[in-house]
């Protein structure tokens, strides 16, 4: 975390609360737990708040805190609430890392790249000291189930069953599953019973229209798997059918697979992928990570207690909350979501909240009560305890590991809003049973959702993007950008629109700094350097620029509004250097409004600088990269400004073709963007730019332009066609027009002049028909004239420029 002060004071700190909407009735003495005093930084509060129907919330006192004006909306009160961090500028935040068992998507990019945003924004703007604590769920019934799947296909793939077997063990498992997806949909399709709250209704809908889409994606791995069968390959029958046939390989032989190593080493890879794709992001390492598999004597004592306090019960060798217990102690139950005492939790909650291979509500005393610890089976990973062998709940975890760092109160949790409940109420309800106190986290942050086509981004409906996928496709600038223009604690959705706006948005910061740079590059001094009427109109602009980006940080981190502004001065200082040269700001003020916007992105994390050491010694004091290039990049730039314009003058195309690839080519190569003179001028433009974005928009003019030959082609084809079948029909003699194939079967009799006399059924033509075939003739005896006038090889020339267009188009990929 970066120390100092920061980088913009706030006009002033607040002093006192806003008293909107506050109630003070919650005062002491009501018999409910004592606050929270951690040991080292204890926390002070002011008295409770209630907001709308959210339980009390304990403002922290603002004595001794470093108090920005930062209001941040708040999931304990649903309201935007000033940030008073308990200590200073420390602000001690705790994020919910990812379930290590598969490889990380664009939904975890949502969630972990908005919160490297807001920790930049409280470290870098506001000058705040964050202790960023992650966590890693290595323990979890998604890794134990797919590790251990892992384990039996790389098993059964090196048996080397025969084709036979396979074919036979892949069809019992497609049986299998199609049964389970059939039984499923027939579930959910039994209507509820009227009267139903509406949370269960609209769940039972969602699963539907989840399942539904499930049911599509079996009926493609089913015709994967049928033509894959009809090759006789098994390795192919096997890749084919990996998902059924590793859940009938765990339901039959799950319980053998022992070695918990298999388990740890699963975890550890994608732990790793994970923390590449992070840095790939450009998002900061945490300051303190945590891993439940170190926690795991520690949850076992921090369990302990919570039954020691009579909140808690073992049964069936597993540990489960009371919640009934802890709401009757004087503690509330949900915080986040919160439902009244009789409310149950839902199927879907049920299964969120415990995993798979939970044992069920039997074994609790009520519905709402959650495992604390899980019994294990032959085939999970296990560890000592009590209560027998047995692996924590997942909503322990995180409760132990920020107990250890943070003690009884932190400052900020934050994770994605999906896990508001069950996960972040639970890990609140135990933390606070343990901690004997009523507010264990100060303020909730939740990040939207990022949903695909109309659905969350999820890895069990398989319609996720990963990471490495988007980033093969878009910079991680553009990424960034991309959740910049979104409120960060609202859903927003992923689609070739939203990216096409982060890239039409990077473009214009780069021409708008390739501009400045220009500026700054045609020597400044050398003319009047006294402050004019436009330099003062556009430093009062940078001003307001700063006003008012300050003013949208402190609500509720505004990035979508300090975009809006940032956008906005930029096309201010174009609009400024399109503007007479008497008329423009000077270089020094416009460089101020380019400084302006780029501490503001570096800030952001869009304006990369490193993290740590010095420059370079070559780069120290030089200006970096581009002074140095600056004077050989002028003078290539000049000569082929120069050889260009010859080209032009004198019509040498072979010249001009190779000014455009030392442009198109062998500058990209260097990172150097060249825009050719417009508009009467005769100097081009030039800057420094990455060279894949270079290549990448280079195949996209390529792209094109090959669009535009592929629809010329498209169009001409079809024209020349019916040139030629004119052409083919014009050779036939007009004598014999009407015994052609055209006619055939049309008339019956004709005079001597070849025109029909009868129909095809003996009767005499009307006078209408003789006027068209009269018509009809006369046209033909025109095309016919004009064909004898063309070269012999017409004909033949038409066919033969179809075949070259046509082998063109198909060139083209058309």
């Amino acid at each position: 975390a970066s120390g100092g002060p920061p980088a913009h004071e706030p006009p002033g700190p607040m002093s006192t609360l806003s008293p909107d909407g506050i109630s003070t009735e919650l005062g002491a003495g009501t018999g409910a737990p004592e606050l929270c005093q951690p040991v080292g930084d204890g926390c002070r509060f002011c008295p409770p708040v209630r907001r709308g129907d959210q339980p009390a919330w304990h403002p922290p006192a603002q004595e001794g805190a470093f108090v920005s004006g930062l209001r941040v909306n708040n999931s304990l009160t649903r309201t935007k609430e000033l940030f008073v961090p308990a200590s200073g500028r420390r602000v001690r935040w705790y994020t919910c890392g990812p379930t290590v068992y598969d490889v990380a998507h664009m939904g975890h990019a949502r969630c972990y790249l908005t919160f490297d945003i807001l920790r930049r924004i409280m470290e870098e703007y506001f000058g705040y000291d964050v202790e960023y604590q992650l966590n890693i769920t290595d323990i979890d019934d998604k890794i134990i189930l797919r590790a251990r799947r892992n384990k039996l296909l790389a098993d059964y793939r090196a048996a080397c069953k025969p084709f036979a077997d396979v074919a036979a063990d892949v069809d019992a498992a497609a049986a299998a599953m199609g049964r389970k997806m059939a039984e499923k949909l027939a579930k959910l399709e039994v209507p509820l019973p009227s009267g139903m709250p509406s949370i269960e209704v609209d769940e039972r809908a969602d699963m539907l229209e989840v399942h539904k889409l499930k049911l599509e994606q079996w009926v493609e791995t089913k015709a994967r798997i049928d033509a894959a069968r009809l090759g006789a390959d098994a390795s192919a029958l096997v890749d084919a059918a990996v998902e059924p046939l590793a859940e009938q390989l765990d339901a039959m032989l799950g319980h053998t697979v022992t070695d918990q190593s298999v388990f740890e080493a699963h975890a550890r890879a994608y732990e790793a992928e994970f923390f590449d794709d992070m840095a790939s992001l450009g998002c900061r390492p945490p300051t303190i990570l945590t891993r439940v598999t170190e926690y795991v004597p520690q949850i076992v004592d921090f369990i302990a207690t919570i039954i020691g306090r009579g909140l808690a019960y073992e049964s069936n060798g597993s540990v489960y909350m009371d919640i009934g217990a802890m709401r009757l102690a004087g503690h509330d139950y949900r915080k986040l979501m919160p439902a009244g005492a009789d409310t149950e939790m839902t199927e879907a909650q049920m299964s969120e909240g415990e995993g798979a291979l939970c044992g069920g509500a039997s074994e609790k005393h009520s519905r709402n009560d959650f495992a604390l610890w899980k019994s294990s089976k032959p085939g999970e990973p296990s560890w000592p305890s009590p209560w027998g062998g047995g692996r924590p709940g997942w909503h322990i975890e995180c409760s132990v590991m920020g107990t250890a760092t943070f003690g009884s109160n932190m400052d900020i949790h934050a994770g994605g809003s999906d896990l508001k409940f069950p996960h972040h109420d639970n890990e609140l309800a135990q933390s606070e049973a343990y901690h004997g106190c009523q507010q264990w986290v100060n303020y909730f942050l939740h990040a939207g959702h990022l949903h695909i086509k109309g659905l969350k981004m999820s890895k069990s409906l398989k319609n996720f993007v990963t990471i490495q996928q988007a980033l093969e496709l878009h910079s991680a600038r553009q990424i960034r950008l991309m959740f910049l223009v979104q409120p960060w604690d609202r859903q927003m959705h992923y689609s070739d629109q939203t990216i096409g706006e982060a890239r039409a948005i990077e473009r214009r910061l780069r021409d708008f700094f390739g501009a400045v740079k220009a500026l700054r590059r045609d020597g400044f001094l050398a003319g009047p350097t006294a402050p004019t009427p436009a330099d003062a109109q556009l430093s009062a602009k940078v001003s307001a620029f700063r006003q008012r980006t300050h003013e949208m940080l402190l609500d509720n981190f505004n990035t979508l509004g300090v975009m809006n502004e940032l956008l906005a001065l930029v096309a201010e200082v174009g609009e400024c250097l399109r503007a007479p040269a008497s008329a423009q700001p000077g270089a020094l003020v416009v460089s101020d409004a380019a400084v302006a916007v780029t501490r503001m992105l570096r800030v952001l994390g869009v304006a990369e600088q490193e993290e740590l050491g010095l420059p370079l010694a070559d780069e120290a004091g030089g200006g970096g990269r581009e002074a140095q290039v600056t004077p050989f990049a002028d003078a290539l730039v000049k000569l082929r400004d120069e050889l260009r314009a010859h080209a032009k003058r004198v019509k040498d195309t072979e010249l001009l073709r190779l000014c455009d690839s030392v442009r198109d080519l062998q500058l990209v190569e260097l990172g150097v963007r060249v825009e050719d003179p417009v508009g009467g001028a005769t100097d081009s433009a030039w800057r420094l730019d990455e060279p894949e974005v270079l290549k990448n928009e280079l195949v996209e003019r390529q792209e094109r332009q090959r669009d535009k030959e592929r629809q010329s082609l498209a169009n001409n084809i079809p024209t020349k066609k019916k040139e030629l079948e004119k052409a083919k029909l014009a050779q036939v003699p007009p004598a014999d027009l009407f015994h052609s194939e055209r006619h055939a079967g049309k008339f019956s009799a004709f005079s001597d002049a070849g025109l029909p006399t009868l129909d095809a059924e003996g009767k005499e033509l009307s006078k209408s028909a003789i006027k068209a075939v009269e018509k009809e003739l006369k046209q033909h005896d025109a095309a016919h004239t004009a064909l004898k006038a063309k070269p012999p090889t017409y004909i033949a020339s038409l066919e033969q420029t179809i075949v070259e267009l046509e082998a063109q188009l198909a060139a083209l990929g058309g």
